[in-house]
């Protein structure tokens, strides 16, 4: 814009009305822009600090105050646009007020060891207490406490015997086991324990040093670095090809990518490489997986790529990378993500000031959030149907609702009644994400959104905030071989660890192996892995 001229008082005193008059309405022509212009910044502002300082959650009652919600009880009310609802998002932890459950202890607890430590009065106490045989023993008061035993680190030391005939001609050794890696003191219960540390629960690999320096063992972080990128390349890219392979089985694929900074990759400092993710559909609860792949750039190639021959949906956000491999691939639908829609009026209603909060339920971005919600409740309660079922009562009762909201957001563009910011982008994506957002309605296996792609990517943005960069291409593409197991493994309820243990233990017995058939055994869903390899408790993504 710009710079308005400055008139004195002699000079406004000259004018005439006409003039004056010209002059008033180009000056609040100005101010409406600047007040606009304003009103974006404040937003972004807002929204900045709200995604970095305030809740995630895109539920009404928290994104606009203590905003009253209705429910929807019968159909005909919804269709009629005045109830909707907001399904919970998958982080949010509702806090009620409940009675503790009876044995909760006890089932927390079963499958610990236990080691019973009696407490009992000596003879003499008791006779002293009660006299001479005055006392009967009844059952004991039981309570259990959790004791802690810090890691064990034992040097396995190997002595080979070996043989000489009396005549000094010829000298044999016994049998030894294959080494994880040569002259090297990696065995799979350190690799794992070092993979599990930094890979699930993001440790930099400096951190993880120190800690085994304080058990004065002395291993460096580079020494470590370069164990994972001969385990990932040497052994855990052959599970990885394999679960690549398994991916294609599934009808529907979920896809996402993040930014991830590689030290040395021959480009300028800070520039920008990308983690992408693929995953199983969230329908697919018996044998999901999920798989990272490091590359350089966010161009459309990569995903061309890696689902090169892949047939059926692939759910993800708006980004061109992912239309593209629509585009040019006719075996291949694209999906898109309802949540990725919902954020735009969500995060447009966190960012209004606490004043504009009274009156948010007159806003477009609630009325937006509101009519998604409503297409949610009534497609959460389809979830235990089967896929045929469900794409048959996503038509009478989910389309409705649906088809009501984009003529809706189509009747709010032609209005051009909304400023430029968050609702306005929101609205014209929705437009233009159209036909893909619409595609679940006619697939009873697509879900509604790319949620459990984003909670897959969520482990691995949380740890980057820790380690916040990649030393090289090398260490970047090992990564996500390691992360692939690893999220594979907590996706399919495994102990990390133990399962990382046992795959590095098998196959460095299958080193020169060409038939890799032996793999069925070592896939996370296999029913040959050995029992230890299975959590009991239901965990987390984080």
């Amino acid at each position: 814009m710009s710079k308005s001229k400055i008139y004195s008082p002699e000079e406004l005193n000259s004018f005439s009305k006409e003039t004056l008059v010209a002059v008033i309405l180009s000056m609040q022509d100005q101010l409406s822009q600047l007040n606009a212009n304003m009103e974006r910044l404040i937003e972004q502002i807002a929204d900045a600090s709200n995604k970095r300082y305030g809740r995630s959650s895109e539920k009404l009652d928290v994104i606009a105050g203590q905003l009253e919600l209705e429910l929807i009880f019968n159909e005909a009310e919804a269709l009629t646009e005045t109830l909707y609802v907001v399904e919970p998002a998958e982080e949010d932890v509702i806090q009620v007020s409940r009675r503790k459950r009876k044995g909760k202890r006890e089932e927390d607890l079963k499958d610990l060891p236990i080691e019973v430590i009696p407490h009992t009065l000596s003879d003499e106490k008791l006779q002293e207490l009660f006299g001479p045989d005055g006392w009967k023993r009844l059952p004991d008061e039981v309570y259990k406490r959790v004791r802690v035993q810090p890691a064990v680190y034992t040097v396995e030391e190997h002595h080979v015997a070996v043989y000489a005939g009396k005549d000094n001609q010829r000298i044999v050794k016994a049998d030894r086991p294959r080494d994880l890696l040569r002259n090297s003191i990696l065995t799979p219960s350190l690799a794992a324990s070092i993979m599990n540390a930094k890979y699930v629960n993001g440790l930099p690999l400096y951190r993880i040093s120190q800690e085994f320096l304080r058990n004065d063992i002395h291993i460096s972080k580079q020494v470590m670095a370069n164990w994972m990128i001969q385990c990932a390349d040497r052994y855990l890219g052959i599970l990885y090809d394999y679960l690549h392979k398994e991916l294609y089985r599934f009808h529907v694929l979920q896809a996402d990518e993040t930014p991830v900074m590689v030290s040395k990759d021959g480009r300028p400092a800070n520039s920008k490489s990308y983690m992408w993710i693929y995953r199983t559909g969230k329908i697919y609860k018996d044998t999901p997986i999920v798989l990272y792949e490091y590359q350089r750039t966010r161009k459309a190639d990569h995903p061309q790529e890696f689902l090169k021959g892949f047939t059926g949906v692939v759910v993800c956000d708006g980004y061109s990378a992912y239309r593209k491999l629509d585009r040019e691939n006719p075996d291949i639908t694209f999906a898109g993500c309802w949540t990725h829609a919902r954020r735009y009026f969500s995060d447009a209603l966190k960012a209004l000031p606490k004043a504009a909060q009274k009156t948010a339920k007159d806003t477009v971005a609630y009325e937006a959030v509101k009519r998604i919600g409503a297409i949610y409740h009534l497609d959460n309660q389809l979830a235990a149907l089967e896929p045929d079922g469900r794409k048959k009562q996503r038509q009478i009762t989910v389309k409705p609702l649906v088809e009501a909201f984009f003529a809706w957001v189509k009747e709010i563009q032609s209005s051009n009644r909304l400023p430029k910011g968050k609702t306005l982008e929101g609205i014209n994506y929705c437009i233009n994400q159209e036909e893909a957002l619409k595609v679940f309605l006619n697939d009873g296996e697509v879900p509604l959104d790319n949620n459990v792609t984003e909670g897959a990517l969520r482990s691995f943005c949380l740890h980057k905030h820790a380690w916040k960069l990649i030393d090289s291409i090398d260490g970047a593409k090992s990564s996500a071989i390691i992360y692939s197991i690893t999220e594979t493994a907590k996706a399919n309820n495994l102990n990390p660890f133990r399962y990382l243990d046992h795959v590095l233990t098998v196959l460095k017995d299958h080193q020169d192996d060409t038939d890799y058939s032996f793999i069925e055994k070592l896939l996370p869903w296999s029913d040959q892995l050995p029992e230890i390899c299975r959590s009991k408790s239901k965990t987390t993504n984080l």
